[in-house]
């Protein structure tokens, strides 16, 4: 199950940050009636199911059990998996609510409430996923991923008694991304099973193999898939898939795999399915489950996985010195943006070979776009569905109830007692998930995590010298320092894009103001009128860009700013990018446009106060 942004982070679907995002990355649940309508004639009981959340992975959880308990099911037989992994939110997702410390006490309440109800169910997924999108190298996905396993146990161990602890490490599963360096990333996968392994047994001297093993599941890579040229995700795909399946040793136990379309937007169903069919052909047409680890005794590999292990070592050894991975969420950020700068700055510059990006750009027009652009687009009008049937809810359900419920969820999150038995009863009364959530901002306080982009430049200029001297000299005409703004409308966590931009734009000498994610378009403008800047930038990789960048123009003519460039960058359809240079965006960026240079070309060519005056 996915969910769409507002129920990943704990808004109602008519919140104000919601407006454009609902349903859009997945369903959205702001209630019981809603999951109850999700898991209609589903039975429960027969179910494994694997929620991707985290934030509000306590209120899905209780409002999946309330389901269960209404369809007659025994809770302790319930089978599935919460994601559960706030630490990767902070780092690169985005869809943090509260603090660290509060959120991991959360991440511990699911998982002690699962051991002793649930015990079929995985409390935790440490997703590593997401690290490697955020540009993580392979050993900084090994460290920072086991690194969030033992801040977890380390939390959780206090809480049962030491004789059930071996069987609470037996529940913590891991989702893992698997990259286009097949011997890297499959080295990297045995690695992951041996460094765990030493972990449980070690640290936590976990003595039974079983509770020692590394479960994990997959999605392979989608940084990597190409919007030219399209067709070749493909291989792409197929061959990140070996890189986990090939070696029994360090096998997936569940693989889930990208369209080959997710650089132009939402597959279609057809294109799932095409994806679907390439794990159904390599279980049951191949013989690869037929035989031995095929890896085993392989100089190469042993050499390579020893050396992924050292460096992993060391820097697992560096977090705990800082005080683990809760402590150490600037630092790990820090160092995942300047990966990722790196990784930009190797394909720019050509060392990195992106097949039909910056070499073999030449192509034939691909039969498999269709009519419809090659994407499915969300119908406009389920957002408004949505809240009709959210306030018909709200009216319906017993106040009283709900009141009663929400101030028992307040005491248990200020004494300290563990919040599941208290979420359940809220589900369970119509309390609605931005209530909920709502409860733990008042208790705990709001977070706004690091951006990982400092303000001062770095000494990285290399191939940068001609792009500062534009920018001091457009400076000099407009008597101060280029000001760029670069904001992230709406709840689209995914930042990566906006980092890099605001990172580069710093390196070229800017102004730079980048305040993070999850801002309303009245507070970019707020922000672009206070800061008095020169262009504003904006990215948006959720599927919402059309109605939040038009509010964000008709905010900005309200405003008197409507002098100010607007540029706009995401997964955008060329149809859409008409619609927003419509709105008065000066440009639009899409993935194909890797090279940031020629954009920091650009905002000095919006911020040159001659060629406005020429215009």
């Amino acid at each position: 199950m996915a969910f769409d942004l507002p129920t990943q982070t704990g808004y109602d679907s008519d919140h104000v940050l919601a407006r454009g995002e609902v349903g859009k990355v997945g369903v959205p649940i702001s209630h019981l009636g809603d999951m109850r309508m999700l898991f209609d004639e589903i039975p429960l009981d027969q179910m494994n199911t694997s929620m991707t959340i985290n934030a509000t992975a306590p209120w899905l959880l209780a409002l999946y059990i309330a389901v269960a308990e209404e369809q007659g099911v025994d809770i302790a037989q319930l089978q599935g998996t919460v994601q559960n992994d706030l630490i990767k939110e902070y780092l690169s997702r985005g869809t943090y609510i509260s603090p660290p410390k509060p959120s991991l006490r959360m991440i511990a309440d699911v998982a002690e409430y699962c051991y002793t109800n649930v015990p079929k169910w995985n409390p935790m997924n440490v997703c590593s996923y997401h690290l490697q999108e955020a540009g993580a190298t392979p050993e900084q996905e090994l460290a920072f991923a086991l690194a969030t396993g033992i801040a977890v146990l380390d939390e959780l161990r206090p809480r049962v008694p030491e004789a059930d602890f071996p069987v609470l490490v037996g529940r913590i599963s891991f989702f893992v991304n698997a990259g286009i360096r097949f011997v890297t990333e499959m080295c990297k996968m045995r690695a992951f099973v041996d460094l765990w392994d030493e972990i449980c047994a070690e640290r936590y001297g976990v003595t039974e193999e079983k509770y020692r093993r590394f479960r994990y599941g997959v999605q392979v890579n989608s940084l990597g898939l190409t919007e030219q040229q399209p067709e070749n995700n493909v291989y792409r795909i197929l061959i990140e898939m070996l890189a986990v399946t090939l070696s029994k040793k360090a096998r997936a136990r569940a693989v889930q795999l990208p369209a080959w379309n997710e650089a132009l937007g939402l597959p279609r169903p057809w294109d799932q399915q095409w994806s679907m069919r390439m794990q159904q052909i390599m279980a049951f047409e191949t013989d690869l489950l037929e035989y031995d680890d095929l890896f085993d005794g392989n100089a190469v590999v042993d050499a390579k996985v020893e050396e992924l292990k050292t460096v992993a070592r060391a820097e697992l050894a560096n977090l705990d010195k800082m005080g683990g991975a809760i402590a150490a969420i600037d630092y790990m950020k820090a160092r995942l943006v300047d990966s990722n700068a790196e990784r930009v700055n190797r394909i720019e510059r050509g060392e990195t070979v992106v097949v039909g990006v910056n070499r073999y750009t030449a192509s034939e027009p691909s039969p498999l776009m269709g009519e419809d652009g090659g994407i499915m687009v969300v119908d406009p009008a389920v957002e408004q569905d949505q809240i009709d049937r959210l306030e018909a809810w709200r009216t319906e359900r017993d106040a009283k109830a709900v009141a009663d419920a929400l101030a028992d969820l307040r005491a248990a999150a200020t004494e300290g007692r563990n919040v599941m038995p208290a979420s359940i009863a809220a589900a369970r009364a119509g309390v609605t998930t931005g209530e909920w959530a709502g409860v733990m901002r008042a208790v705990h306080g709001e977070y706004r995590g690091p951006t990982g982009v400092s303000k001062a430049m770095s000494n990285k200029t290399e191939g940068l010298e001609d792009i500062r001297a534009a920018v001091d000299a457009v400076s000099d005409q407009l008597g101060r320092r280029l000001k760029f703004l670069v904001g992230k409308p709406g709840l689209d966590g995914h930042s990566n894009g906006a980092e890099q931009i605001a990172f580069r734009a710093r390196d070229c000498g800017m102004d730079i103001s980048y305040e993070g994610i999850r801002l309303t378009p009245e507070e970019i403008v707020a922000a672009a009128r206070a800061e008095d800047v020169h262009v504003i930038g904006l990215s948006i990789l959720s599927g919402s860009h059309v109605p939040l960048i038009e509010e964000v123009m008709r905010r900005l003519r309200e405003e008197g700013l409507d002098h100010v460039p607007v540029m706009v960058g995401g997964i955008i359809p060329d149809e859409d990018a008409e619609k927003l240079k419509s709105f008065g965006v000066a440009r639009v960026y899409t993935p194909k446009d890797f090279e940031l240079n020629r954009i920091m070309m650009d905002i000095v060519a919006l911020a040159d106060p001659q060629k406005i005056a020429a215009e």
